[in-house]
């Protein structure tokens, strides 16, 4: 698999709205071919509810991995500014590379 960031990922997922872990996970497939491990996925999710990047999208006292998550706003901003970042480092390298972009 190749190195991404498990909280980037994640963030991707939830953009379209309120997922579960196990939808979180199977929306990260579809991305990137592959799923993170429990230990990945549920750290992350854990990270970025501490960043209060995502939220509980139902009531606090459904089990962990079952309870909807969504972006909050301000998610939505960070996630918007590391794609751009990304894409900004993308294209400089693929311009250095001679290589066009995909």
């Amino acid at each position: 698999m190749q190195a991404y960031d498990a909280q980037t990922l994640v963030l991707c997922a939830l953009a379209d709205g309120p997922l579960h872990g196990y939808a979180v996970n199977a929306a990260i497939e579809r991305l990137v071919g592959q799923k993170l491990g429990p230990g990945s996925l549920y750290g992350a999710l854990t990270r970025l509810e501490a960043k209060q990047l995502v939220e509980p999208a139902e009531a606090a006292d459904t089990p962990p991995r079952q309870r909807p998550v969504r972006l909050t706003p301000q998610g939505r901003q960070v996630l918007e500014r590391e794609l751009r970042s990304m894409a900004k480092v993308a294209a400089a390298g693929l311009a250095s590379l001679g290589a066009s972009p995909a």
